[in-house]
């Protein structure tokens, strides 16, 4: 039982596998905005009650295994989660200190999955992704 959350009076294990793009697929996720995306996840999953369970971002993409209270949409998190951290992209890497009208940094859709007993396979897929795309590529450039 100590796998469930608590949220009064429920009891609850709701996890989603969720992908997401920048706009026009920039391959934009590395460096130190890479770094810096990670804890501003986690830190807005925590506002809203959630956890980032395991993430890793691609130069294209972002996967994450988001752990959800039932109170929430996933669509509500997602745009929560995508629209704070562009204003946050906005504010720290273009230096913009307000007036975001226009300003997307995100693709306006999202891939989500709903994770039950296969959440081992779905940990590991997300930790060696990065490893799969570039096995993927050299296998591509043999003749």
């Amino acid at each position: 039982m100590d796998q469930y959350r608590n949220l009064s009076p429920t009891k609850w294990d709701c996890k989603y596998h969720i992908v997401f793009i920048p706009k026009c697929r920039r391959k934009v996720l590395y460096g130190t905005l890479r770094l810096d995306l990670g804890s501003v996840f986690r830190s807005l999953a925590e506002h809203k009650e959630s956890r980032v369970e395991e993430g890793h971002l691609m130069p294209g993409h972002v996967h994450m295994l988001l752990s959800i209270p039932p109170k929430y949409a996933v669509s509500q998190m997602v745009g929560y989660i995508k629209g704070k951290s562009a204003i946050h992209v906005a504010r720290t890497f273009m230096e913009r200190k307000r007036n975001f009208v226009g300003q997307h940094f995100w693709a306006r859709g999202y891939f989500v999955s709903t994770v039950g007993r296969d959440e081992t396979v779905i940990r590991e897929y997300i930790r060696y992704q990065e490893a799969e795309d570039k096995r993927a590529d050299q296998l591509q450039l043999l003749p």
